[in-house]
């Protein structure tokens, strides 16, 4: 796969997981009936909820921002599968399988964007301890 084909699935993926874990976010922020109740059911407190959409926004955020922020990059995805993790364990063990559907939707594409993040900004690391 050459850099340009790596790119262009990087950056759809950036778009598409921002447009869905940013419309989820706002729809936690504004209360919306359906998210809410979906996620109440599951045992959140509404505490919790509005906490997912500020760290949602603030995710899809720096996921933007081309090339800068990359260590910070690497914490968003983590949240962001430990979000989808949680989500599908929640659906899994309240509502059943069928509603962990868009769980695993999930987990793919972030998967397959994360990995192309890892082909385009490789991980360097130095030793930064320097001996008297």
């Amino acid at each position: 796969m050459n850099s340009k084909t790596t790119k262009i699935i990087y950056w759809t993926g950036i778009v598409l997981t921002s447009l869905w874990f940013g419309a989820s976010g706002f729809f936690e922020l504004t209360t919306n009936p359906i998210v809410w109740g979906i996620t109440e059911q599951l045992g959140y407190p509404s505490h919790f909820i509005y906490l997912l959409g500020v760290f949602k926004l603030a995710g899809v955020i720096v996921l933007l921002i081309p090339n800068k922020l990359l260590r910070l990059k690497e914490w968003v995805f983590a949240g962001v599968f430990f979000d989808i993790t949680f989500a599908f364990i929640s659906k899994i063990c309240v509502l059943g399988f069928p509603a962990t559907i868009d769980a695993i939707v999930a987990f793919v594409m972030v998967s397959v964007t994360y990995l192309m993040f890892r082909k385009i900004y490789t991980a360097t690391y130095t030793n930064t301890i320097q001996a008297n």
